[in-house]
C-alpha cells in the first residue's frame, strides 16, 4: 500500500505501473533530495568507489539527528542495517528502502518509533550491474520491466564475496561493517526455484552455527514472532525453499549460509543476518510490498528488542575470547527432522515436447497445504582445538589486510623470535574445481597433515591472539579447513608449487643411488612405491621424480606447507 507521503516524494515505483524499479541514478538523486530537505533525520555520505569507479553510498537515519559514529557508539545506540541491491536484478529491496526512508523523514510517528535504534543502509551495494539494465538475465524471473545484472563491473557475484574480498566494493563492506558492527542486518534478494503459495521466504543466519543463547534467541523468539507477524500483514512467510528433491512436497532443509554470504558472514561478527527472498513468479509490485512489509517487522521486533539482542551479542562475543574449541565446518542435521505446515501448489509432469524426458510444472489451480519435513537445524562437523594465537607471516599482506579490515586485532613482533611450539599443517591433497568459482580456483577438499614443531618469526610478523571478540573471524578463515578458509579461496596457493622442479636424470641418477644409501626411510618409502607400480619402473622419470620429491636432501621446506602457524 502507497503511503500518503508519497504524493510529495514519489519513488520511481510508486509513479510507475507496478512493474518498474529505478535506475541508480534515480536513486541516487532521490536521496540527496531527502538528504538536502531533512538534514536532521537522514545523513547521506559516499563511502566507496566500485570496480567501475562509479560512487557508493550509505544513509543513516536517526529520530534525534545524531549521526556521528563514535557518540552512536559511546551512546550504546541499536544498529540496524539493511543492505540492498547485490543482485542488481532483485531490486525489489531498492524500491522498498527509498519509500522507507522517504517515510522516516515525512511522518514524526514513524520516526519517534526508531527509538534510539540506528537505521543504517546502502541503497545500492552493487552499483555496477544496476547500470547494467536490461530485461532478460533473470530468466524465469516476472518482471519488472527492466532491472539490472547479477555481476559487478568484474562479473562476480558480491554475494560470494564477503571473504576473498575481491571487489572493491565487497573491500568497503568489509571495513564498514565492522566500524559499525550492526546488530541486526536485512540483506534482500529474490528467490528461483519450485512454485508455491507465498511471496516472500526467508533464509536467517543459520541459528546453530550463529550459535549460543543468541542463536537460541533467533530460533525461539525473534523467528516466530516474524513469521507471525508477516501472517498478520497479509504476508504469510516461509522458510527458503531449499528443496531436499524435486518439490516441496518431499521436504525443504536449512540454507547452510557460509560466510561467503551475507548471513554466514555477518554470524562472523556474531551479527544476526537475514536474506528475505520474495518469489520470482509473483507480480512485482507483491514482491515490493511483501518486502517493505518485511523490512518494517524485523525493524519493529529489533527495536522492540534492542537491548536484549545487544546483550546476547556481548556475551557471544566474550565467549569468543574465551573458546576452546571451534567448529570449522558444519552440515545439516537429518537426524532431527521437524514438522512445517507448508502451502503449495500440486506437481503435475507431463512427456517434455523437446526431449525424452519428463518435465514438471506447478498447476496453481490445484493448490494444498500440509506438513512437510524440515530439516531445520545443523550440527558440527569438523572442529579445531583453539591455539593460543596464530602467527602470520609478514609476507601474506592480503591475508592480513583482510583481517585488519574486519577488526581482528594483530600485534607484529617487534624482534626475531623463537616459538617452541606450534600446530604446523602440510598440504597432503586438494581438490580442486575443474572451472573458475567466482575467479578462483576453489579448493572443496583439502587433506591436512599435522605436527608440532619450532617456528622462527620474523620482526614485523603477525600474532593474532584468540583472547579477543573477533576471534571467530580469525579462526574461519585461517584455519585451512573451515568452509571459506583464505586456503579454500586461493591466498596460499603458491606453496603447493615446489620451485625447483627440474631435474637432469644423467646427473641425478647417481644421487638418487646415494640418497637411498643415507636415508633408509626414503629406501622403505621406494621399495612400498615399487611393489605398488611396477609398470612405472620402466620409466626414468618417473623413478627418479619419486626420489627427488621424497628424499630430505633436495626437500624444499616450504612446499605445502601451511605458512599460518597456530601457537599452543
Amino acid at each position: 500500500m502507497t503511503s500518503p507521503t508519497a504524493v510529495a516524494y514519489p519513488t520511481p515505483f510508486e509513479l510507475g505501473n507496478g512493474n518498474q524499479t529505478t535506475t541508480w541514478a534515480e536513486c541516487i538523486a532521490f536521496y540527496e533530495r531527502l538528504a538536502g530537505r531533512f538534514p536532521g533525520v537522514l545523513r547521506w555520505w559516499r563511502v566507496g568507489t566500485s570496480d567501475t569507479g562509479l560512487p557508493m553510498h550509505a544513509g543513516l537515519v536517526t529520530s534525534d539527528g545524531v549521526f556521528d559514529r563514535e557518540t552512536l557508539r559511546d551512546q550504546g545506540r541499536p544498529i540496524f542495517f539493511n543492505n540492498n541491491g547485490i543482485h542488481a536484478g532483485e531490486p525489489e529491496g531498492i524500491d522498498a528502502c527509498m519509500a522507507l526512508v522517504r517515510d522516516f523523514c515525512l511522518e514524526p510517528e514513524r520516526l519517534a518509533a526508531l527509538g534510539k535504534t540506528v537505521f543504517l543502509f546502502i541503497p545500492v551495494y552493487n552499483v555496477d550491474g544496476c547500470v547494467n539494465r536490461q530485461s532478460t538475465s533473470r530468466v524465469n524471473q516476472l518482471g519488472p520491466e527492466s532491472f539490472g545484472f547479477r555481476g559487478n563491473g568484474l562479473n562476480l557475484d558480491l554475494n560470494r564475496d564477503f571473504i576473498k574480498c575481491d571487489s572493491l566494493a565487497a573491500q568497503m563492506f568489509n571495513r564498514f561493517f565492522t566500524a559499525w558492527n550492526p546488530d541486526v542486518m536485512v540483506d534482500t534478494h529474490t528467490a528461483n526455484g519450485a512454485d508455491h503459495v507465498y511471496a516472500m521466504t526467508l533464509i536467517p543466519t543459520q541459528p546453530d552455527k550463529l550459535g549460543g543463547d543468541l542463536g537460541n534467541f533467533l530460533r525461539e523468539r525473534m523467528l516466530p514472532a516474524i513469521y507471525g507477524e508477516m501472517q498478520r500483514r497479509g504476508w504469510p512467510t516461509c522458510p527458503y525453499v531449499n528443496l531436499l528433491a524435486e518439490t516441496p512436497d518431499d521436504g525443504i532443509e536449512d540454507f547452510l549460509d557460509l560466510p561467503r554470504f551475507s548471513t554466514g558472514y555477518a554470524a562472523l561478527h556474531h551479527t544476526i543476518g537475514f536474506m528475505p527472498e520474495t518469489h520470482m513468479l509473483k507480480p512485482f509490485a507483491d514482491r515490493v510490498a511483501a518486502m517493505r512489509t518485511l523490512l518494517e517487522v524485523v525493524l519493529d521486533f529489533s527495536v522492540a528488542n534492542a537491548a536484549r539482542i545487544q546483550q546476547l551479542r556481548r556475551d557471544l562475543r566474550a565467549d569468543a575470547e574465551r573458546r576452546t574449541q571451534w567448529p570449522l565446518r558444519w552440515r545439516n542435521d537429518h537426524a532431527r527432522p521437524a514438522r512445517l505446515r507448508f502451502q503449495g501448489y500440486s506437481a503435475v509432469r507431463t512427456p517434455s515436447r523437446l526431449g525424452d524426458y519428463q518435465r514438471i510444472a506447478y498447476d496453481r489451480r490445484q493448490p494444498w497445504e500440509k506438513d512437510i519435513v524440515h530439516f531445520d537445524r545443523c550440527v558440527e562437523e569438523r572442529v579445531v582445538t583453539a591455539p593460543k594465537a596464530y602467527l602470520v607471516p609478514q609476507a601474506w599482506r592480503d591475508v592480513i589486510k583482510r583481517l585488519k579490515w574486519n577488526g581482528v586485532a594483530l600485534r607484529p613482533l617487534d624482534a626475531d623470535r623463537v616459538f617452541d611450539a606450534a600446530r604446523v599443517y602440510r598440504v597432503v591433497e586438494v581438490g580442486t574445481r575443474a572451472t573458475a568459482y567466482e575467479g578462483h580456483m576453489f579448493h572443496d577438499h583439502v587433506l591436512l597433515s599435522t605436527h608440532c614443531e619450532a617456528i622462527r618469526a620474523r620482526a614485523g610478523d603477525m600474532l593474532v591472539s584468540l583472547d579477543q571478540p573477533q576471534a571467530r573471524y580469525a579462526v574461519e578463515t585461517l584455519e585451512p579447513e573451515a568452509h571459506d578458509s583464505f586456503f579454500r579461496w586461493g591466498f596460499f596457493n603458491s606453496v603447493l608449487e615446489r620451485k625447483q622442479d627440474h631435474i637432469s636424470a644423467y646427473v641425478f641418477e647417481d644421487t638418487a643411488l646415494q640418497m637411498l644409501a643415507d636415508e633408509p626411510a626414503l629406501r622403505q618409502t621406494f621399495d612400498d612405491w615399487k611393489a605398488a607400480h611396477p609398470a612405472q619402473l620402466s620409466d626414468q622419470q618417473a623413478v627418479l621424480w619419486f626420489l627427488f620429491t621424497h628424499g630430505r636432501r633436495h626437500a624444499e621446506p616450504e612446499w605445502r606447507r601451511y605458512p599460518v602457524a597456530a601457537l599452543i
